[in-house]
């Protein structure tokens, strides 16, 4: 038998991808987190399949549920909301696997920023503005953060800057971050993306916080920051342009 963690995507049902889909409807057993995972998904498991909520459940509970499949010779199902490559707690799962010998695959999923920057219609590394994206998070509430890994500290790039799991702390973020972005920099909150009641919050780094609170949001969000948000006066990337060598680019 496989585990296999399938990415089910930010939010839409039919944001997951073929092979995850083909996965899924194969499986006699699907572990899914009951409060992420689009509970439309669950109706493409096999009529008969076990379906097993672990938003409940403890990291022991649902390894123990994967290892009992194991010993029955039945496939897993493990739906993670998102991309299983970041914050999924992927990685101890597959860490208690590999110490009982169970076998597991992973499948990509659609990450939330992705989601968020097609709902934002913006492409997040703009030519000229911004070529990086930072992925990160706040501390509060959670693990803490590797030494330098501190928002005050990513914030020196002004890179493209992506949080999630941080919308509860937004005026925390915008403090970290005023100092190296400055108050007029763009700043977009997308709560909820790709869903139908996706809610999006656009301002700048002076008043996204007062924004945020009014409005409510407090999870199920990512915070969106950097120039790359409103930029329109760029160059060209040199992917199409005229003077590429193309002779030499196969």
């Amino acid at each position: 038998m496989t585990v296999r963690f399938i990415g089910a995507g930010p939010g839409a049902a039919d944001l997951i991808t073929v092979r995850g889909l083909r996965a899924l409807q194969a499986a006699p057993v699907c572990l899914y987190a009951g409060s992420l995972v689009p509970r439309d998904l669950l109706a493409d498991c096999p009529p008969d399949a076990r379906l097993v909520d672990t938003a409940n459940l403890t990291l022991d509970e649902i390894v123990a549920e994967m290892t009992a499949a194991h010993a029955a010779g039945l496939d897993v199902a493990r739906l993670h909301s998102g991309d299983p490559s970041v914050f999924s707690a992927v990685a101890e799962q597959m860490r208690r696997l590999d110490a009982h010998g169970v076998p597991y695959e992973v499948i990509p999923g659609v990450p939330a920023f992705a989601a968020a920057a097609a709902a934002l219609g913006r492409e997040l590394t703009v030519p000229g503005v911004s070529q990086t994206i930072i992925l990160t998070r706040t501390s509060a509430r959670a693990t803490p953060m590797p030494p330098g890994e501190e928002l005050a500290t990513l914030s020196a790039s002004r890179a493209t800057m992506v949080l999630h799991l941080a919308v509860q702390r937004i005026a925390a973020v915008v403090a970290d971050l005023l100092p190296a972005y400055g108050a007029d920099c763009p700043v977009a909150v997308v709560a909820r993306a790709s869903r139908d009641d996706e809610e999006i919050i656009r301002g700048t780094l002076g008043d996204i916080a007062d924004q945020v609170v009014a409005a409510g949001i407090r999870r199920t969000a990512v915070i969106v920051v950097g120039r790359a948000l409103t930029a329109h006066e760029f160059p060209d990337s040199h992917l199409y342009s005229a003077a590429r060598d193309r002779a030499c680019s196969s």
